[in-house]
């Protein structure tokens, strides 16, 4: 399949999705949490989405989204169904994606770095 093909499915599934747990989800844990699709990969054969998801909060709240978000696959997959148009819709896998909290940890180092200080050693708290 075209690679530019599957882009234009990367980014209808991300925006479609991100419309669906905005207006449709009805869980009320998802609504004190900022919730962020940042990327969609799908597999060439269409039968794997994989959706990156970012959380802010605490991280107890982003692993409770994640469950919320992967128990609910059902109902996305078939909200999805609706909208693409595609002849099957894929399966989709929720992984966090820690790139925000990542590059704030680079921020700070660099800030350190161009005050002349030693940088904080923030490693503890990153498991990226």
């Amino acid at each position: 399949m075209a690679n530019h093909r599957i882009e234009k499915i990367n980014n209808q599934i991300q925006r479609e999705l991100s419309l669906i747990i905005q207006k449709r989800m009805k869980d009320a844990r998802l609504n004190k949490t900022g919730i962020s699709l940042t990327s969609v990969h799908t597999t060439s054969d269409l039968k794997e989405t994989i959706v990156y998801v970012s959380v802010l909060g605490s991280e107890t709240e982003k692993e409770e989204t994640l469950k919320i978000l992967n128990s609910a696959k059902g109902f996305l997959r078939s909200a999805l169904a609706k909208v693409l148009k595609v002849y099957s819709i894929p399966a989709l896998v929720f992984k966090p994606d820690n790139s925000i909290a990542y590059g704030m940890h680079i921020e700070s180092i660099l800030a350190d770095l161009k005050k002349g200080q030693k940088p904080n050693d923030h490693s503890a708290q990153e498991d990226s």
